[in-house]
């Protein structure tokens, strides 16, 4: 007898082929049937002619921490995410030093996997290690280029990671510490990461004017290093530099064209989210919160500052916090723009976050439908209640996902629902060797969405983030079922999936 059997489904199985009415059957972890299935099970589920797909990878997730806080993946789950890859632009949560702990106890990539198992989680984890942590841990937040012996103990930690279950290591390099290091040292490490079968995941240097410029040096270190490259959340920002995601795709296209293996992911939305900080120059942050304290507090240095941010931060009405842009506080507050900005990241020790629109509509589409570019969200699991709940995120947190299906499939028609369930699915799942998901096939394992193409759609707007999508009816990991008609049942069937374990067919 079946776990589990789904009736008169639309299967769309992964790989981009037109969809199919079928059945799927589930025993354990797997499918083990699909089509016409006429068997006996404990539990029957008629899809009614909804679509089943596989769980969707979210192949760019910062939910390193919040999978402690929270388990439950909450905005995650909900919209049908399976899977989250962690560890990027170039920040992990291991491996990490004494004077770096916290509640937690752990401080090896090993010790926090071993944690997230012994928590449990209700989706399934794939590690990356960041550079940036493991440069911090090394060296400190100092402004220089490694020496051999600082890399060469980057290069151990690395190597240990991916021993200990890593797939990769990833760069922030618009982030201090990963901005200050050269591409020397990048390519140092990824030659590390190349001899244990790892990938490159990087957040380039540029993503404005020098665009061109920062694939370049990515491919740089692919060649040199002779890795699996793989560009974060892809784009251009900055109203002149709109258009230029055509010539990087050009270029990408050219290198593939050559043999060398580049991928992407992007998130479905206009406006970049990340920490307010990044408005301070690079070489203010040298020393870390500790640091810009000092140097902030200093009258002729924060004006040094100042200037320096208002040579670059000209449109302060395009940057959000907390729901109202920089411009309107500053407005009600009766203080120039960038003093706003500094005395709200002071108040927060710098831990402020901020929504930038920064990108076109027209470029947004164009990447999506390149068909080297997969989904990823860029956010960490939120929820509508407890620690999670706090702020104002991006809604992408909450809505990549459906977003992708309910505007860019069923109303702009951008991609079709076959393409569009590959970027989340089969396409990433063979970028991360995640063999055995990412596909609706017999001996696969049975992480499973089922949705209303009809109604799938994303809630969550700038002003109201916290809100879950509408159209999930229900979502399986690992064979259990932990999202039922749009309602998580608290379960946490979710694996730790470190490179080699838990990829083979079963």
């Amino acid at each position: 007898m079946l776990d589990v059997l789904i009736k008169n489904a639309r299967i769309v199985d992964g790989t981009g082929s037109p969809w199919y009415f079928g059945d799927i059957a589930v025993q354990g972890q797997s499918i083990v049937g699909l089509g016409r299935v006429d068997s006996l099970a404990v539990r029957l589920i008629d899809a009614g002619g909804m679509v089943v797909a596989p769980g969707f990878i979210d192949a760019h997730s910062h939910s390193d921490m919040a999978l402690l806080k929270s388990p439950l993946a909450e905005s995650k789950i909900r919209q049908g995410v399976t899977t989250e890859v962690i560890g990027q632009c170039g920040s992990s949560a291991a491996p990490r030093g004494p004077h770096e702990r916290d509640e937690y106890t752990f401080s090896t990539v090993a010790e926090y996997l071993t944690l997230l198992e012994n928590t449990g989680t209700s989706v399934n984890v794939v590690p990356l290690v960041g550079h940036g942590t493991l440069r911090q841990m090394v060296m400190g937040h100092v402004d220089r280029a490694a020496t051999s012996v600082e890399i060469a103990e980057m290069s151990r930690l690395i190597s240990t990671a991916l021993d200990e279950g890593a797939h990769g290591f990833t760069t922030g390099l618009i982030y201090p510490p990963g901005s200050y290091a050269t591409n020397f040292e990048i390519i140092a490490l990824a030659r590390v990461v190349a001899t244990k079968g790892g990938i490159y995941a990087t957040h380039m240097r540029d993503e404005g004017a020098r665009l061109l410029e920062s694939i370049r040096e990515s491919i740089e270190v692919a060649e040199k290093a002779q890795i699996p490259l793989h560009i974060s959340h892809h784009k251009v920002c900055g109203e002149a530099n709109w258009g230029l995601v055509r010539e990087s795709l050009k270029v990408i296209d050219a290198k593939r064209e050559q043999g060398l293996d580049i991928t992407l992911d992007q998130y479905p939305y206009t406006a970049t989210s990340t920490g307010l900080k990044v408005v301070i120059p690079a070489w203010a942050h040298e020393g870390g919160v500790e640091g810009l304290t000092e140097r902030l507090s200093d009258a002729a240095t924060r004006q040094t500052i100042r200037g320096q941010i208002g040579e670059r931060e000209q449109r302060w009405d395009l940057i959000m916090v907390d729901g109202i842009s920089i411009h309107e506080r500053a407005v009600k507050q009766g203080q120039e723009p960038v003093d706003v900005s500094l005395d709200l990241l002071l108040a927060d020790k710098f831990d402020t976050s901020m929504v930038r629109f920064a990108m076109c509509e027209g470029d947004v589409e164009y990447v999506l439908k390149h068909p080297a570019v997969m989904v990823g969200s860029d956010a960490s699991g939120r929820a509508i209640y407890g620690p999670l709940s706090v702020g104002t995120p991006h809604p992408r947190a909450y809505g990549t996902f459906p977003r992708v299906l309910g505007t860019y499939v069923r109303e702009r028609k951008v991609l079709t629902l076959e393409e569009a369930v590959r970027k989340m699915t089969g396409f990433p799942a063979a970028r991360f060797q995640l063999w055995n998901r990412g596909l609706l096939r017999p001996g696969m394992r049975a992480d499973l969405v089922m949705f209303d193409p009809a109604e799938i759609a994303d809630v969550a707007t700038y002003a109201r983030p916290h809100a879950y999508p509408r159209g999930v009816a229900l979502v399986m990991v690992n064979g259990r079922v932990v999202v039922e008609t749009g309602e998580h049942l608290g379960l946490l069937a979710g694996q730790v999936l470190r490179k080699g374990e838990h990829n083979s067919q079963s």
